[in-house]
């Protein structure tokens, strides 16, 4: 039912957090499926007890059936505790300032969440942080990216991290090169005139902007959220409108948190989103690594 990540359409793929041991990619495949038709479900495993770990992927064939998927499924209990369904990618061409961060020399136990707690500190992270993994096996292959929302975030990052230890390895980090392929790095003077520029306007992120991709608070025991999923539909629904062109919510589905019991993001403690493609190699045989 899975497949390698770079493959998957990103915008029409949506994060499912707070998962019971219980779950199979096979159950949250017919529960998906409520909102629209299924691609690939994927749920990463421990290498040692291959074990899921509590969070998975579901890639629709479309946006609007992952918007949908969001809508009505989040929230929604099964085996009595309330999954989480977010959009597995944000918008980058919104929000990439282009202080875009490569990180080498990482451990083989750095892992995407690793990397987000470890640079977290130094700004506001607007995408999910990405740890290059091989295809097969899904080993990381001692590479990562991480971008922040500004260059300010990102020079402080690079100062106080380039050398240091992160798990047993001393990592390497600076900007990381352009996907254009003419060898030039991420931080130019351009670019950071175009950021400061955008922020000043409002179309940019700024550093007061929370950090939200991993969050850690405990699940809110929801009143109300018995997991009743919505009705089955058919390819075509009896108003002849398209499956995953759905207009509303429906109205069975649990209330919101109600206010004071917490943030309610769930478990968030997987990696949120896909990889691109990196190419390992460039020409004479130097490593190359773009963003």
């Amino acid at each position: 039912m899975s497949r390698p990540q770079e493959e998957r359409n990103q915008e029409a793929t949506v994060y499912m957090g707070n998962l019971d041991d219980r779950c199979s990619e096979a159950l949250l495949w017919e529960l998906m499926l409520q909102a629209g038709p299924v691609v690939n479900v994927h749920l990463p495993k421990d290498r040692v007890t291959q074990q899921h770990q509590n969070y998975g992927f579901c890639e629709f064939q479309s946006e609007e059936d992952a918007d949908y998927a969001v809508k009505i499924m989040n929230m929604v209990k099964l085996f009595g505790k309330p999954i989480r369904v977010n959009k597995a990618a944000s918008d980058k061409r919104e929000i990439d300032v282009g202080a875009n961060l490569f990180i080498g020399n990482l451990d083989p136990e750095v892992d995407e969440k690793v990397l987000f707690d470890t640079f977290s500190a130094f700004g506001v992270i607007v995408q999910t942080p990405k740890v290059g993994r091989d295809m097969e096996t899904g080993a990381g292959k001692g590479y990562g990216f991480v971008s922040f929302g500004s260059f300010e975030a990102a020079d402080a990052a690079i100062e106080a991290m380039d050398g240091q230890f992160l798990a047993n390895k001393s990592v390497n980090v600076s900007y990381a090169f352009k996907k254009d392929g003419k060898g030039e790095r991420h931080g130019s003077a351009a670019e950071r005139l175009l950021a400061a520029q955008g922020k000043k306007h409002g179309a940019m992120p700024t550093d007061s902007q929370p950090n939200r991709m991993f969050a850690a608070v405990p699940m809110p025991d929801v009143p109300g959220a018995v997991g009743v999923m919505p009705s089955v539909h058919s390819a075509t629904a009896s108003n002849n409108v398209p499956l995953g062109a759905r207009a509303g919510v429906p109205d069975h589905m649990p209330p919101p948190v109600p206010a004071g019991t917490g943030t309610g993001m769930g478990d968030m403690s997987g990696p949120v989103g896909g990889y691109a493609n990196y190419p390992d190699m460039a020409a004479g045989g130097c490593l190359r690594y773009c963003v």
